[in-house]
């Protein structure tokens, strides 16, 4: 197994990593050389780090106020949070805020603003709420804080130049530097865990506004972890944290070589470090840890994605057969393995046992004794019935074209052989299902499509027709779910209308090579029985396959027959034009006679 655990940034980040991997025996670095002074190497690595820093979600702003009570700055920022920090409207944005008295007899107003885009859930990924870092966005944020502080009452008489931080890492480092004259912090967020009977808790961002304070460190961090987790931030990449992994009954010697095999292949002219884990315990599975960074002293840097995994895999199975290990190269989902247990889920199995929530301990237990996890079969019963429902829709679509007079003749064609073919596909999965065999490993039929020529115009008013009845049928479908599968199965049905569509413009201009007028009857000829109806209507005669066969041979009889007639037209014109001819042997050249004038004129 090849698994990328994390990504890293920063030197101290990296000397972790190398601390880790070193637990159990010393790294090796991509030289072969062991990894004794982890210092020395972490300032070696550091030539190769980039220097881009993580983007500005935090800002931060101090002001010198005139004496004030801590009640009436708070109560100025939740009214202008109420309003908006940047504009009318943006009042979803998290801050936090803590007042001090000076020895000058001032007040210290230490603020933060969460800049970046709060995520609602752990799966939206969008970053419409973000503000930008620039002049113009911070000076619209000081101008509406001093607004409301003069509002309130209080004058302010100075503000420090704007800073700012990235990530909840920056976040939390702002609330601890808030606190350092051991004043309150007050955390005011819309971020939320939501708790769910036998499952672990679920981060949400909305609702109602609440405040928390505390002074304690320990606090502090938590109500900082509380907001990073739903706090969209880019972070810089300096490295990567790999995972090789072999089964557990394997030479750990063997197994070693091949890890280093792979990575002196893959990773060559990066520098990496890696290290065994799980050399003795023959009980377990031994893997190595390695930190590969992603710059190369060269410039190169790496960006993997799951392509590069995949290859990745597939690569480091091959180096380990080499050496005799008898790895797999297929995938997670190829296969029927235990499902992927977090650090967290067995931290929490281990801590609470019996108490835990019940998808940790059927994680944990599969992953213990091996087995996969089965799906429940109340949701397989639904899925199967949803599916069905789907599809069936679909065949009924494309039934109902078929026999639509008004639908284009080319639409209609397709149209009947793709239900056929569908009506066929499914039920031949389904037979295989209930036999108990694996529907992956039967082969299917190829459906006969129709290869008619047709006219460019044609196939964009059969792409049109197909699109607008997709979107009648899905809109008096009531269930989302159900109207979600059925979009995905008609897009689906519509590439494949449109290649075939398409397909056959191109078969018609390569055969007639221009759409003239002479040619553009032959575009309506068809074989189907759904298409002589429209054939009718133009008045072209329709014929078989076997009929135009026959036209074809005729045809091109007639045009060797025209070629041949040409050819003897041409040779007796020739000879008409100059008959008994004698060609002369040579030629002579002679000076041209010259003419007497006459000078009497």
């Amino acid at each position: 197994m090849v698994k990328v655990l994390s990504y890293g940034a920063g030197a101290r980040s990296a000397r972790s990593v190398l601390a880790y991997q070193s637990t159990e025996e010393k790294a090796h670095d991509q030289d072969g050389h062991e990894v004794t002074d982890i210092n020395a190497a972490v300032r070696s690595w550091e030539r190769e780090f980039s220097e881009r820093k993580g983007s500005d979600d935090v800002l931060r702003l101090n002001y010198e106020l005139a004496v004030a009570d801590r009640k009436y700055v708070g109560q100025a920022l939740r009214s202008l949070a109420d309003e908006g920090f940047s504009r009318e409207g943006d009042v979803d944005r998290t801050f936090a805020y803590s007042v001090s008295e000076k020895p000058n007899g001032q007040t210290r107003l230490q603020f933060a603003l969460v800049i970046a885009h709060e995520k609602k859930d752990r799966s939206d990924r969008s970053q419409v709420n973000r503000i930008a870092a620039q002049t113009d966005n911070i000076q619209a944020i000081d101008r509406r804080m001093d607004t409301a502080m003069r509002g309130a009452g209080i004058a302010v008489i100075s503000r420090d130049p704007a800073s700012f931080s990235s990530g909840p890492k920056g976040f939390t480092a702002a609330l601890h530097a808030m606190r350092r004259d051991d004043a309150e912090v007050t955390v005011s967020t819309k971020t939320r865990v939501v708790e769910r009977s036998g499952k672990t808790g679920r981060y949400q961002h909305g609702g109602e506004r609440r405040e928390l304070t505390a002074t304690n460190h320990r606090e502090l961090t938590r109500h900082g972890r509380l907001v990073g987790s739903l706090l969209q931030t880019r972070q810089p990449r300096d490295f990567m944290h790999l995972l090789l992994s072999g089964p557990a009954n394997v030479d750990r010697s063997t197994f070693v070589l091949a890890g280093r095999d792979f990575l002196r292949e893959q990773f060559a002219g990066h520098r990496y470090a890696y290290a065994v884990h799980n050399r003795t315990d023959m009980k377990k599975h031994p893997h190595l840890h390695v930190i590969v960074a992603l710059r190369s002293p060269c410039g190169h840097t790496l960006n993997p994605n799951i392509r590069d995994f995949t290859e990745w895999r597939l690569r480091f199975a091959e180096k380990a057969r080499d050496r005799g290990i008898p790895i797999d190269r297929q995938k997670r989902i190829e296969r029927a393995a235990p499902p992927p247990v977090k650090r967290w889920e067995w931290e929490m199995f281990q801590r609470m046992g019996a108490t835990a929530p019940s998808n940790v301990i059927d994680k944990v237990v599969s992953k213990i004794r091996d087995t996969p996890a089965h799906p429940r079969r109340e949701d397989a019963k639904r899925r199967v019935k949803q599916t069905r429902r789907s599809v069936g829709r679909v065949i009924e679509m494309l039934d109902d074209l078929a026999w639509d007079r008004a639908a284009p003749s080319s639409l209609r064609d397709l149209s009947q052989d793709i239900a056929t073919a569908l009506r066929r596909e499914y039920q031949r999965l389904e037979t295989a299902v209930e036999q108990g065999r694996d529907p992956k490993e039967e082969k299917g039929q190829d459906s006969m499509l129709r290869s008619t020529p047709i006219t460019a115009a044609q196939a964009k008013a059969a792409k049109k027709a197909l699109a607008n009845i997709a979107v009648k049928v899905a809109t008096k479908i009531a269930d989302p779910a159900d109207r979600l599968i059925f979009e995905k199965a008609t897009k689906i049905i519509g590439k494949v209308v449109g290649l075939q569509l398409d397909s056959r413009v191109t078969k018609d201009r390569t055969r007639t090579g221009s759409w003239s007028g002479k040619h553009k009857s032959g575009s309506l000829e068809t074989r189907s029985a759904a298409g002589r109806g429209r054939v009718a209507e133009h008045s072209v005669t329709n014929k078989t396959s076997y009929d135009r066969v026959v036209d074809a041979a005729r045809v091109a009889r007639s045009h060797a027959d025209q070629i041949e007639v040409n050819q003897e037209r041409t040779s007796n014109r020739s000879n008409a034009r100059e008959p008994d001819r004698a060609v002369p042997k040579s030629i002579k050249l002679r000076p041209p006679k010259s003419k007497p004038r006459d000078r009497s004129r």
